[in-house]
């Protein structure tokens, strides 16, 4: 078959070819969406009117805007002023008189606006009241110059100081506060970024009252203390502007009575919360006014943390169905972040439908969101004229955190409007040429005095069962073949759960009751050379599971089967994360009832004969005993390091694992990760040169690593991970061993805009090589999919991937020699194929009450690896005609995926859905179906 890695000789025109098809459809792109737009900082886009103007309208008379504000800020020009409104801005004026600048805003109210606020270019502030008009007027400086920028629902008025085109902050005697919130360092680090370490700055919760950022009043100027934002932009970009309530921690009111949580908002509680607002619509626009308005209230007592929230829309627009935990993102939804330990690594992520059906997990920057966690909480949704109102009281026993006073958690905030091109609201800016979200967040604080009792749970369980089975053996008088009741068994079970303290639980189990926990959904498993990954549901395991997971999954605890005991501590204290388990699994010893019966014969013939050995003997009834071991910290605040081992021990059975992780964010667009670890076994292992299994010591090693730089239109990631041939991770999941791969994958995506047709376009590219570690070519694989995504929810898209996949005898079974044959059929100890596959997709969800996705995918090349697929398909390759009993053939074949989902909702109570997968495989050196399954 040629020289290591020599396919890639060979391929040199087939890549070439893919490579002019890829820069083919790069450069028709490129000339259609002109280049990578520069970053918009402000928008021309103006918002619709909210719901108060609607109405006022309606009755004949204008809306009223109430103002808010007039705060000042240094600027690269001079300074800035920002007014804003509960209202749209759109009929301001401005003119010039004079040395006097005039801002007119009609059908507005100035009796929150504070006055004597100055800066560089502008003196004499003044808000006067004309009948329905408000006035704003400033003296300019001699030489100065004016000019407004509209926002939404905020002005800015830039001044320009004489002889000063730009100031540097650095020349001046103000100093930041390290409170500056995410996207107003000039820097460019998150160190600067993060809300925990402004402890000192007092915030007020009103923003019509709070001190105003940069240089405010005389006095305030006077003291440096007071100052709570100075921004640095380089030339030519607008400064970005944050209210005190954003740029600043919030503080969160506490609740003398709670309220009830029924999903409407007339409890008396909510009047004396801290209010969220001015949300920016981050999705398909980027930070620009949302089409609806979102408000958010939040307040606490000692024992719970309550949220609600009042998303206006028009009700016959809001979808919302009475759906299963954690499927509810068909809908309309809102959800927030709760980061309670302020790292800006993890966070409690907590979604509900306008009727209150939760979706809950955790988020983990760099790995994703993670639903297998069920908090326990209580919400209640309901759909109102002007939308829908959602109210949740969150338990702090359910959450993780770090008591005491000053503490701030970081929060992110965001709503769904599904039907308006999947729109995303957030009350926070996202800024899309920064990598991660947790970092962008914002932050509340206040919450003091929480009740921090211990809490001891204990679930007792008690299972009664029968079970029925057909004898295979004669014994006990019974004949094979007769069907068998078993007697009646009792099972006593026990779950406790003890919170030592906010941060670090202890949780135990006793022959824990599992039999209520979700099925895993069907998949196809024909054709599978290695294991399927099926995620953890049980509730014991699903405790904390975030602290054990790494890029490797050297923790799968699905590996744990059907523990006699467990017992789990996990928690933090400051900056270290820590987690250890143990458990005595009896599932490895645990036989059926015909084989303990084979094993009676056994012995009973062992009386006559000595030297018979009973194989599961050595086995039968012993536990394995299982320890995990993780610690990490985190260093500065965006890097940690972690240790990790694992240990499993059952006779015959032994591995040890140990090793390192660790991640770090370069800049604001780029992160690494990686993860090393070494293993130690003694156990059986397959030996391909002897054909049989050898009890023997072997040492493993393992490597995983990555590197990610996301920027607005262009993300690239790199990864790979490599595992040698006696590699084992029992504790774990591995998919593979002997093998090293590695991953390119790069995406264009244009800037999005939902007035057009096709809001944005997406473009990527995946390549993957995988090779063993004598060099030798696994397999490759290149593709690159292209997608629309149009008006009315609707995504089109398409790919063309061309691939070369490798196999070996020895990985099948016995290796060959010049006297034995291996373990394929015929003379050649390897198969290899070059595989060409094109898909197409298209996904709509045009009206509320339909959603509709197809999948075709057809393949020629891909590999059939004669493993047989089911009783009605057998092995379709050349040798199995021959004889079913001959050595494995693999071989190439036309391979069709087809998947589809078609979903009808006429009502939020009744869902009519048919799902139908279909995956078939066509031998092309005998026309026969190798599997072909159908999943409905």
């Amino acid at each position: 078959m040629g020289e290591p890695l020599s396919f890639l000789s060979s391929h040199r025109a087939l890549r070439a070819v893919h490579t002019s098809f890829l820069l083919g459809i790069l450069i028709l792109l490129a000339s259609t969406t002109g280049y990578a737009q520069r970053e918009q900082i402000s928008s021309t886009t103006l918002p619709r009117e909210s719901y108060a103007a609607k109405a006022s309208a309606r009755a004949g008379m204008p809306p009223v805007k109430r103002l808010m504000g007039l705060r000042s800020a240094l600027a690269s020009e001079g300074s800035r002023i920002s007014v804003a409104s509960d209202q749209p801005l759109n009929d301001y004026s401005a003119y010039r008189d004079g040395e006097r600048f005039y801002i007119v805003i009609p059908h507005a109210t100035a009796e929150d606006l504070q006055t004597g606020v100055s800066g560089p270019g502008f003196t004499d502030a003044r808000v006067e009241q004309r009948n329905n008009e408000t006035v704003l007027s400033f003296r300019l400086e001699t030489g100065g110059s004016a000019s407004v920028t509209q926002k939404f629902n905020r002005l800015d008025i830039i001044f320009v100081a004489p002889g000063e085109a730009h100031i540097s902050v650095a020349n001046t005697f103000v100093q930041p506060t390290p409170g500056a919130s995410p996207g107003l360092s000039s820097g460019g680090t998150d160190e600067s970024s993060n809300p925990s370490s402004n402890t000192g700055t007092s915030v007020a919760t009103d923003p019509a009252v709070a001190p105003a950022p940069g240089l405010t009043t005389p006095a305030a100027a006077a003291d440096v203390s007071s100052i709570t934002e100075v921004t640095k932009l380089p030339v030519g970009k607008a400064a970005l502007l944050l209210p005190p309530e954003k740029a600043n921690p919030l503080r969160v009111p506490r609740f003398e009575k709670p309220p009830v949580i029924d999903g409407r908002l007339d409890d008396d509680a909510w009047k004396g919360a801290a209010v969220l607002k001015d949300f920016y619509q981050v999705e398909p626009g980027d930070n620009i006014a949302p089409s609806k308005p979102t408000e958010v209230f939040i307040g606490y007592d000692t024992r719970f943390l309550y949220v609600t929230y009042h998303a206006y829309d028009e009700r016959d627009k809001v979808r919302a169905t009475i759906a299963k935990r954690d499927a509810i993102f068909d809908d309309d939804y809102v959800g927030l972040f709760f980061d309670t330990f302020n790292d800006k690594r993890k966070a409690y992520e907590m979604n509900f439908n306008p009727l209150g059906v939760q979706a809950d997990g955790t988020m983990t920057e760099g790995r994703g969101e993670d639903y297998s966690v069920d908090l326990v909480m209580e919400s209640k949704g309901v759909l109102t004229e002007d939308g829908y109102t959602i109210e949740a009281a969150i338990p702090f026993k359910s959450l993780r955190y770090e008591a005491g006073k000053n503490k701030n958690w970081g929060i992110h905030i965001f709503r769904r409007v599904k039907y308006n091109n999947n729109e995303l609201d957030s009350w926070m800016r996202i800024e899309r040429n920064r990598s991660g979200s947790l970092n962008q967040a914002g932050a509340i604080t206040g919450l003091e005095d929480i009740s921090t009792t211990r809490q001891l749970e204990i679930n007792p369980s008690l299972t009664v069962s029968e079970s029925g089975r057909r004898s295979r053996f004669t014994f006990n008088q019974d004949p094979s073949g007769r069907f068998i009741n078993d007697g009646i068994k009792a099972e006593f079970g026990m779950t406790a759960k003890f919170s030592l303290t906010p941060t670090i639980t202890l949780d135990f189990a006793y022959n824990p009751d599992f039999a209520q926990v979700e099925a895993d959904a069907p998949v196809t498993s024909a054709n599978q050379r290695f294991p399927i990954f099926f995620a953890e549901k049980r509730p014991f395991f699903l405790e904390r599971i975030d602290i054990f997971n790494t890029r490797m999954n050297v923790v799968n605890t699905r590996a744990i089967v059907d523990p006699d005991i467990a017992l789990k501590l996990t928690g933090r204290r400051g900056k270290n994360t820590f987690g250890v388990l143990y458990a005595s699994d009896n599932a490895p010893g645990n036989y059926s009832l015909d084989e303990r019966e084979s094993l009676s014969n056994c012995q009973q013939r062992r009386l006559t004969n000595p030297g018979i050995i009973c194989g599961i003997e050595r086995f039968v009834d012993k536990n394995a005993d299982i320890g995990i071991i993780r610690l990490k910290r985190d260093i500065g605040r965006q890097h940690n390091l972690g240790f990790f081992a694992t240990t499993y021990n059952f006779p015959e059975r032994h591995n040890n694992t140990a090793g390192f992780d660790g991640r770090f964010r370069l800049s604001p667009k780029i992160v690494t990760e990686f993860q090393i670890l070494g293993t130690h076994s003694r156990r059986f292992f397959y030996d391909s040169d002897l054909d049989r299994n050898l009890y023997r010591t072997g040492n493993g090693f393992g490597y995983s690593y990555s590197f990610e730089r996301s920027d607005r239109n262009l993300s690239i990631n790199v990864n790979g991970v490599g595992r040698t041939r006696d590699y084992r991770a029992d504790v774990g999941f591995t998919p593979r061993v002997d093998t090293n791969q590695h991953r390119s994958f790069v995406q264009y995506q244009t800037d999005r805009d939902a007035k057009k047709s096709i809001i944005f376009k997406r473009i990527y590219n995946e390549s993957i090589i995988s090779f063993d570690w004598l060099g030798r070519s696994q397999n490759f694989n290149s593709g690159t999919q292209g997608m629309l995504a149009l008006q009315r929810q609707t995504f089109v898209g398409g790919a063309f991937i061309l691939g070369y996949e490798r196999v070996f005898e020895h990985e099948f079974g016995r290796r060959r020699t010049a006297t034995r044959p291996g373990a394929f059929f015929g003379a050649d100890p390897e198969r290899s194929a070059y595989r060409r596959e094109i898909y197409g997709f298209i996904e709509t969800s045009p009206i509320k009450q339909f959603f509709g996705l197809f999948l075709l995918s057809y393949s020629d090349g891909q590999l059939d690896f004669d493993l047989g697929g089911s009783r009605k398909y057998q092995r379709a390759s050349p040798a199995a005609l021959i004889s079913p009993n001959n050595p494995f053939d693999p071989g190439p074949g036309k391979q069709l995926i087809i998947q589809s989902s078609l979903r009808y909702q006429p009502t939020s109570e009744l869902q009519i859905s048919l799902n139908y997968n279909k995956q078939r495989l066509v031998r092309n050196d005998t026309g026969l179906t190798a599997f072909d399954d159908n999943i409905y």
